[in-house]
């Protein structure tokens, strides 16, 4: 055979989509692996025409799944981020819309054993530390994906994914604000370097000199935008600790407005050369730390005064996302205790997907 062949689940998980795989069926060598992630998603082009990925960030995502080394965790999730075009691969962020598909993917790989009614699914977010406990419907001990849970940014309903989020905080830099201070100007804009579940640097809008309710793609298609949120991201990323940022997509930028549809803020998120089309399960749990924390840049633009379990829902350009969050304030000191989250994924296909031999003879 002239192609090695790769056995993976096919998902969308929240609003993002990728391949589901087991870490076993792919190299150990981390450059090996890079080399086969980027072929899988056919990096390289702006449509991944010779791959499975679908010509933008959320569409060129990797799971790679284990049985866990953790006496907590039933799995581990080590996750991939894959680049369109630059055939790079960053280990470096998890994602948490690719860790919905986790727990079905989990019971569907045989790692965990279905349960009635519903599955807690344990897992360990390899690439941060986070632990997730998912419950996944299971009917007659089979994963169901039909149900009346609907999300915005995806169409239809399917069966709710519940998600309770531990461990978030500085999983990346060691911090909750890793510069040592909640905000500070870069550039002529005040911002807030946060380090929740995802690391990001999060902007007022209007700083930017926009409203921060704009479409995605006209955020992304403002080159003048774009270039000025870089500059800033990247002197962020070397106060933060995380070095030289350019190649890498975290820290991930995020911009906030007042609310306009009832929610408790307007949020832009970026991924971060593009604006997302709606808002990364990881960067909703960022975006509520820097709300509940008080002193940052989000101070103002939402008049609630939260007590834990705080109720926060977040508006981004495809409707909003709810994020509840259990917290301990002692002062000025804050600490998050757990996100909670309901989403939904829905397995597309299953198979074998296939790496040129010259890229890897497998195992």
């Amino acid at each position: 055979m002239s192609q090695t062949a790769i056995p993976f689940l096919f998902f969308r998980g929240g609003t993002s989509r990728g391949p589901y795989m087991l870490r076993s069926d792919l190299p150990k060598n981390r450059q090996q692996l890079e080399s086969v992630l980027v072929s899988i998603v056919g990096s390289g082009h702006p449509l991944n025409i010779d791959g499975i990925g679908g010509g933008v960030a959320v569409t060129t995502k990797v799971a790679m799944l284990s049985r866990s080394h953790d006496d907590w965790a039933d799995v581990d999730y080590f996750f991939g981020q894959v680049s369109v075009q630059d055939r790079l691969v960053d280990f470096g962020p998890t994602c948490g819309n690719i860790l919905v598909g986790v727990g079905p993917a989990a019971i569907e790989m045989g790692l965990v054993k279905p349960q009635e009614d519903t599955t807690e699914v344990r897992i360990t977010a390899v690439n941060t530390g986070a632990r997730v406990t998912s419950v996944v419907s299971t009917p007659d001990k089979t994963v169901t994906y039909e149900g009346d849970t609907a999300i915005d940014g995806v169409p239809g309903t399917s069966a709710s994914v519940e998600l309770k989020f531990m461990d978030i905080v500085g999983g990346t830099t060691g911090a909750m604000f890793p510069t040592g201070s909640r905000f500070e100007k870069i550039n002529g804009a005040e911002v807030s370097c946060v380090d929740a579940a995802m690391p990001m640097v999060i902007a007022r809008a209007s700083d930017l000199g926009i409203s921060g309710y704009e479409p995605a793609a006209e955020l992304s298609a403002d080159k003048t935008l774009m270039n000025r949120i870089e500059a800033i991201r990247v002197i962020a990323g070397k106060r933060m600790g995380m070095g030289d940022v350019r190649r890498s997509v975290a820290p991930k930028f995020g911009l906030v407005a007042p609310p306009r549809e009832g929610g408790t803020l307007a949020t832009r998120y970026f991924m971060p050369w593009d604006c997302h089309p709606s808002l990364a399960v990881t960067g909703s749990q960022c975006l509520a730390t820097c709300v509940l924390a008080g002193g940052t840049v989000c101070d103002g633009l939402t008049a609630d005064r939260h007590s834990s379990p705080a109720r926060l829902l977040l508006e981004h350009p495809a409707g909003t996302l709810e994020v509840v969050v259990e917290f301990e304030r002692k002062g000025v000191d804050f600490s998050v205790l757990s996100c909670n989250l309901v989403r939904t994924a829905r397995k597309l296909a299953e198979g074998r997907v296939f790496v040129p031999r010259s890229i890897w003879r497998g195992h």
